[in-house]
């Protein structure tokens, strides 16, 4: 029995009265009133009204099971839910919703494909935006205005700019909502000046720009940082009096902050009347970006107290940023824990930054335990990892996580190859260096400059300089890094011409060399005894470039004295230096001493280092053997006390080797590796075919008073010769091996090397701490100058 009149007028009256108060508590009053009494519950025009309210009040739920419950609604009932979705982020529900509309042969009308067409942009989903266009098309609806600004938002915002002005050019009336759907479609992809342009044209039509105009544009100002269109939008603001509105005084202070103008940021920033969570992440993101970490605590530390506002995901994120750039443990911690209380940990990007914090302040324990705790993880958490262990050492680790990224299937983009190639790089990974490059070949990211200069870095560093050239060759576009990759690469080969060579093509190009550059050319001078052009160059830095050499570019030239033998020039060098030499140019002056067997120099020199501070026990141990060479074991054992004293430990000598694609680390006298029987019984056959064909072991370099046969198996079982052996028996015969050791390969090992690639056949090159060593037929491209 359907409902009296009456009765139904009644409740219509009151559910209308409901949707102009937006009161939800009394609509549900009226609802549970209805189920109750009403004879009749299907009443479709109470029922309409009872959905339309829940709608009003965003209660889409009880909205969706009442719009179930009609037999058949309206399109606008369709509409209004539609639009509800659309507008909650709901989209992917919002198209099924048309495309049931469709089916059950309810005709869209103008309004329906603005608001599906919403949620096609919300989705970038093009296949499905492009068909409901060719709906609108047959409907005779493209050329009505809102559904023609619908498509104009549409198409700018999934990419095809084209077709976006397209329909716009077409339009014969636009009102300024379509302008600004051209307008930020352009600022979407950098348009700038194609955006400054339209508003410019928009004005000539008689059309002003609304505040939606400025906000939809400011974005693209910002990354351009075309401070002059800015300050010209700027001064519109304040002519229109849009300056005072939360929105856009937040955009002109992002604009500003973009455009490194933090004075002009901070004083809109300070001005604003009102300002909201968005406001104040602007502003600390701007200090953040421009690096002045510090203003940006201090202005989340004001965050709560001034504004009472709560951080936001963005803002907790910069603030992180803020605390790995000054390695504040303590505070980055404290960040996390108020992270986790508000349960906004599993957030993936807040997620992600807190990684890389972990992993930039150096605590990669803590970084690896929260990656593994991470319930979701992206390309950019494995970045975030693989990267934190190369920058703190730990290549192996890298390439793990790598394999386990790949097997998650999860694919790696540009950002993680970036930290990968570097873990190659430090291992000598060749095989894993290969299997990257062929990688990004198939990806198409390796034309990008970045990629070009970590490949050329990679491939120098695991013995192939001929391919680093290639790729250096192949470049499409070159930045000043790939040059220096490329000058350090001829220089720790020893090929210090070469090196010299592509400087002169350099300048000849006309480009302007860094203080970098001169670092990887004198470095190259350097290795290969080029102590005159060491010296012009060194002098040309500031006479023809404007470069005022550093402390690295002193180092270099001590180096490149000492090396040579010319140890006083270079402690001459040192005295006259415009500042005060630190431990590292000292540290170069004393191997330079160990060299050529300085001692007098050796021990001033090490006093003061030990004034200044040693930082490592690198210095500890030249001395040391130093004075072992000379046979002063005492003065040695001294030198080995007072280290100890320090609370510092010499690095062992480790070495690493590449078979199968897995890498091998063998530390000197090594007793772990599960092929050592046959690799000490290949090291004793060895032995004895050297000795056949002349080798003596060098005594000089084992730096323990023992007797000499001991000497001997002390020799034998050097890091770099354990890698060999293990090489020789593992790769094919006549295969190249290529070792990567820690620390400066020692004379001895130097000239077993030699006889090994006589008694192997086969070419052995060795990337010791300074420099490659190619061995073949019983020579080094060193020529025993290192």
């Amino acid at each position: 029995m359907p409902l009296r009149v009456d009765v139904k007028n009644n409740y219509l009256h009151l559910l209308e009265a409901c949707i102009r108060s937006k009161s939800l508590t009394e609509a549900k009053k009226i609802h549970q009133h209805f189920l109750k009494n009403a004879s009749n519950v299907t009443d479709i025009s109470v029922l309409h009204k009872l959905t339309h309210l829940y709608l009003s009040c965003n209660q889409l739920a009880p909205a969706r099971y009442l719009f179930d419950e009609i037999p058949h609604p309206s399109a606008t009932l369709w509409n209004q839910f539609i639009r509800a979705y659309a507008w909650n982020g709901q989209f992917d529900v919002a198209i099924d919703l048309y495309y049931r509309m469709l089916r059950l042969c309810v005709e869209p009308n103008k309004y329906t494909y603005p608001f599906v067409l919403k949620a096609c942009s919300g989705l970038l989903a093009v296949e499905d935006g492009v068909e409901i266009h060719s709906h609108a098309r047959n409907s005779g609806l493209e050329s009505d205005v809102f559904v023609c600004t619908a498509l104009v938002d549409f198409y700018a915002k999934c990419g095809n700019l084209e077709e976006a002005k397209r329909l716009f050019n077409s339009m014969s009336s636009r009102d300024v909502v379509a302008w600004n759907a051209m307008i930020a479609g352009c600022s979407l992809y950098g348009l700038c000046d194609d955006a400054m342009r339209l508003i410019m044209q928009m004005q000539e039509e008689g059309i002003s720009p609304n505040s939606s105009t400025i906000v939809g544009f400011l974005p693209a100002v910002g990354e351009a940082k075309a401070l002059g269109h800015g300050k010209v939008l700027h001064a519109y603001c304040v002519r229109r009096s849009f300056y005072n509105g939360v929105v856009v005084g937040t955009g002109l202070l992002d604009m500003y902050a973009k455009c490194e103008c933090l004075s002009y940021a901070k004083k809109i920033f300070d001005a604003m009347g009102i300002r909201n969570e968005v406001s104040w992440s602007a502003m600390i993101g701007g200090y953040v970006s421009s690096d002045c970490m510090r203003e940006a605590l201090e202005l989340f530390d004001q965050m709560g107290l001034k504004d009472a506002v709560n951080p936001t995901p963005v803002t907790l994120g910069s603030v992180i940023r803020a605390c790995a750039k000054l390695t504040d443990l303590s505070r980055g911690r404290k960040l996390h824990c108020y992270i986790v209380k508000s349960g906004s940990v599993l957030d993936i990007l807040l997620g992600n930054t807190l990684l890389s914090m972990y992993a930039k302040c150096g605590v990669m324990d803590d970084a690896i335990r929260f990656f593994d705790d991470m319930n979701l993880k992206d390309s950019v958490s494995f970045s975030a990892i693989i990267c934190g262990c190369v920058q703190n050492g730990n290549a192996e680790e890298a390439l793990s996580f790598f394999q386990k990224m790949q097997l998650s299937g999860i694919d790696p983009d540009l950002t993680t190859m970036l930290g990968v190639l570097p873990a190659c790089s430090h291992l000598a990974a060749l095989q894993h260096g290969f299997c990257s490059h062929g990688y990004l070949v198939v990806r198409g990211f390796a034309t990008d400059t970045l990629i070009c200069n970590a490949l050329i870095d990679m491939y120098s560093k695991c013995g192939k300089i001929g391919l680093a050239r290639e790729i250096f060759d192949r470049m499409e576009r070159r930045d000043i890094v790939s040059w220096n990759a490329m000058v350090i690469g001829y220089g720790i080969h020893g090929l210090g011409v070469e090196a010299l060579a592509l400087f002169h093509d350099l300048l000849a190009l006309g480009l302007k060399p860094d203080d970098i550059t001169f670092i990887c050319l004198l470095s190259a001078c350097s290795h290969s005894g080029l102590v005159m052009e060491g010296k012009h160059w060194f002098d040309a830095m500031s006479r023809d470039f404007s470069l005022s050499p550093r402390m690295e570019h002193c180092i270099c030239m001590v180096d490149i004295l000492g090396r040579a033998g010319h140890v006083e020039e270079a402690h001459h060098f040192i005295r006259d230096m415009p500042f005060e030499p630190d431990v590292h140019v000292w540290s170069a002056l004393l191997s330079a001493c160990r060299i050529h067997k300085n001692i007098d120099l050796g021990e001033e020199v090490s006093k003061k280092i030990q004034c200044l501070g040693p930082e490592s026990t690198g210095n500890f141990v030249l001395l040391s053997n130093i004075y072992s060479s000379a046979g002063r074991w005492d003065d040695a054992a001294d030198i080995r006390i007072t280290q100890k004293d320090w609370g510092l430990k010499k690095t062992p000598g480790c070495s690493w080797i590449e078979t199968n694609g897995i890498v091998h680390a063998f530390l000197g006298g090594d007793q772990s590796h599960q092929q050592l029987p046959q690799i000490n019984r290949k090291l004793e056959e060895l032995l004895v075919e050297m000795k056949r064909l002349g080798y003596r072991a060098e005594y000089s370099f084992v730096f323990q008073d023992v007797e000499e046969e001991e000497k001997e198996q002390i020799l034998l079982y050097h890091s770099e010769k354990l890698a060999i052996a293990f090489g020789i028996l593992n790769l094919k015969a006549g295969k190249p091996i290529l070792v990567t050791k820690n620390l400066r390969v020692c004379g001895d090992c130097h000239a077993a090397i030699k006889f090994i690639t006589v008694i192997t056949k086969r070419e052995i090159t060795v990337r010791d701490a300074n420099r490659f060593h190619h061995f073949k037929d019983g020579t080094c491209n060193c020529g025993d100058f290192w």
